[in-house]
């Protein structure tokens, strides 16, 4: 089998490459190795900046998200009982964000991608990618029990960082950079009514805590807790005491509480690839870039890397140049790195690390009484929340 982009993954990157691909007349493969309904129903980031939606709305991927995301047109910012919301459209010019879980964007892109797009084939397993500097890189598969080769004119690795496509570039070319933190998330689905209309990031002597939701009848919230923690450690009753307490004000705001469906730990860490291309393989998403969830850039950082790619192609295509296309390492990482700096931002400003000293603390603070007595920080964290320009 042979096209002209061979993707790799199914998530929101590689199905919204698909779908950018195709309404430019360009054709494309997508591998995934899991299934449908795993593909559909894992839950990973939220909060959609507004290029972002903006993106998918011209896609023609936006209709069920316009009738069922939550625009959100701020945050708020708790320490020592106070509270602060940050006003995004008076900030930036009148951006926000819509909460729109990544599984209801893959769902849509899905059903777009199988009844408009090209080949999209679930539980095909890529193997390996070959010659990525030729001029004819292929894709090794498995798929319904049989190796396969795809013959590609490009190849975008869009799997994760254990996919297969970042090992393809050989090591002597490659530089990462990493940040581990020493603590880590504890998440929980919640079938209650959010406590608030608008995400609440909670600074904490006891450690971070996020209010957030999936709709009108589900909220998502976080707590901050030692790496390694097992989720089950932790009762639903201890969870609870714990985000009010983290939660808590001088005013009469109450945390609701209600049955936990889901509970689940993530590890907190900053990571990125450099170079994101080698020869005819370009990487995309956590292929090449993992952020800390404080700063909600991971989705978007993924959706800025294929619109980036599918700008380039339709370009090389169009006029025979080959400059955007040369461009696109740099120019992802230009945006890459400011979102690394701007997530790494929130979350030392917001989280409590093990060893913290009282001057630690009293920076932290500090960070935090700027931020509400400056329109100046505050558009700087407004402007960097919405988004980074994808142009």
């Amino acid at each position: 089998m042979r096209t002209t982009v061979g993707i790799i993954g199914a998530g929101p990157a590689g199905l919204l490459l698909a779908r950018l691909l195709n309404r430019a007349g360009i054709d494309s493969v997508v591998l995934e190795s899991r299934d449908r309904a795993y593909v559909e129903q894992r839950q990973r980031a939220g909060i959609l900046e507004q290029g972002t939606v903006d993106v998918l709305r011209a896609a023609g991927a936006g209709e069920r998200m316009d009738r069922e995301g939550l625009r959100h047109d701020g945050i708020e910012l708790r320490h020592d009982r106070t509270r602060h919301r940050v006003d995004f459209p008076a900030l930036t010019g009148g951006r926000s964000v819509t909460v729109y879980a990544q599984t209801e964007v893959c769902k849509d892109l899905i059903a777009l991608q199988l009844k408009e797009g090209g080949p999209l084939f679930f539980e095909a397993e890529a193997l390996a990618v070959e010659d990525p500097d030729g001029d004819s890189p292929r894709i090794r598969y498995r798929h319904q029990g049989r190796e396969s080769v795809l013959h590609c004119d490009y190849v975008v690795g869009c799997d994760g960082f254990w996919g297969v496509a970042r090992r393809a570039i050989p090591e002597e070319l490659t530089r990462t950079f990493e940040r581990a933190y020493p603590f880590a998330w504890l998440g929980i689905l919640a079938d209650v009514p959010p406590s608030h209309d608008e995400l609440v990031y909670a600074r904490h002597d006891r450690g971070f805590a996020l209010l957030s939701m999936r709709s009108p009848s589900v909220s998502r919230l976080y707590l901050q807790v030692p790496d390694g923690t097992d989720a089950e450690e932790w009762s639903d009753d201890a969870v609870w005491a714990e985000l009010a307490q983290r939660f808590e004000t001088d005013d009469d705001w109450r945390l609701e509480r209600g049955p936990i469906t889901q509970k689940s730990v993530t590890p907190m860490r900053s990571w990125v690839h450099e170079p994101m291309r080698h020869g005819r393989l370009f990487l995309a998403g956590d292929a090449a870039h993992i952020v800390p969830p404080a700063g909600a850039k991971g989705l978007n950082l993924a959706v800025g890397d294929v619109v980036t790619f599918a700008r380039a192609l339709t370009h090389r295509r169009d006029t025979g140049s080959e400059e955007l296309l040369d461009a696109y390492s740099p120019t992802c990482l230009r945006r890459v790195w400011q979102a690394e700096r701007f997530s790494y931002d929130m979350t030392t400003m917001l989280h409590r690390a093990p060893d913290a000293t009282p001057f630690d603390d009293r920076i932290q603070r500090a960070r935090l009484a700027r931020l509400a007595s400056s329109r100046a920080a505050e558009t700087e964290l407004a402007q960097a929340y919405t988004g980074f320009p994808l142009d």
